[in-house]
């Protein structure tokens, strides 16, 4: 997948593709080491001055990247014995928000969020990370589960907000928000809400997460 830069980052971009010229003229035209690695430290140094100084607009496009890590990547990275849970035991499974048990640093816990997927099959299969009705209650039904057995919930809130269509609103749309920020507030074991991208009101989290970024 070819790197996506942000307008900010155009600097970078031009001397990461001075870097990438070098490297083939490398393999034809005899070594460039030297320049390539000189290159190299100062796309360094031009990265952490840039980063070291956004300003609240360049926050919001990092934060909503296009190639940014979503959940079935912080599952991978961070949790072991992920086993995924389905259905909220009334309509269907809602893939936008998955969930499940895991363990994290060896402790067995609750684990959900928004899957966004990363290319057109995917985006599609998780509806853009925008959860039906179904969603909502699958992670009530998570968070009942959790408190039951006193696991800790983790949940990654990543979303432009709850699907607004026909479908959705017919099978109760609201009232599925509704109750799942009201058992989040009841939740009577530890859990923490971490937004790794866009954040909504409606999102399922033990917290109500801050409105869009």
């Amino acid at each position: 997948m070819a790197t996506h830069y942000l307008d900010f980052e155009k600097p970078i971009a031009d001397l990461e593709a001075k870097i990438a010229e070098l490297s083939a003229l490398s393999e034809s035209a005899g070594s460039f080491d030297a320049e390539i690695a000189g290159l190299r430290r100062k796309a360094d140094q031009l990265r952490r001055k840039t980063y070291a100084g956004l300003d609240p607009w360049m926050k919001t496009q990092v934060a909503r990247h296009p190639q940014r890590p979503h959940f079935v990547d912080y599952v991978q990275g961070l949790f072991t014995d992920w086993n995924e849970l389905h259905g909220d035991r009334q309509f269907g499974d809602d893939q936008a928000i998955l969930g499940g048990l895991a363990r994290f640093r060896g402790r067995p816990v609750v684990v959900m969020g928004h899957e966004k997927g990363h290319d057109t099959d995917t985006r599609l299969r998780h509806n853009f990370g925008m959860a039906r009705p179904e969603g909502y209650r699958k992670a009530v039904r998570l968070m009942d589960m959790a408190e039951q057995f006193g696991l800790p919930v983790l949940t990654f809130v990543d979303t432009a907000g709850a699907y607004p269509g026909l479908g959705a609103e017919e099978r109760g749309q609201a009232e599925a928000i509704a109750r799942s920020t009201e058992r989040g507030l009841t939740l009577g074991v530890p859990s923490i809400a971490t937004i790794t991208g866009e954040g909504d009101r409606a999102a399922p989290s033990p917290s109500p997460p801050p409105a869009g970024c």
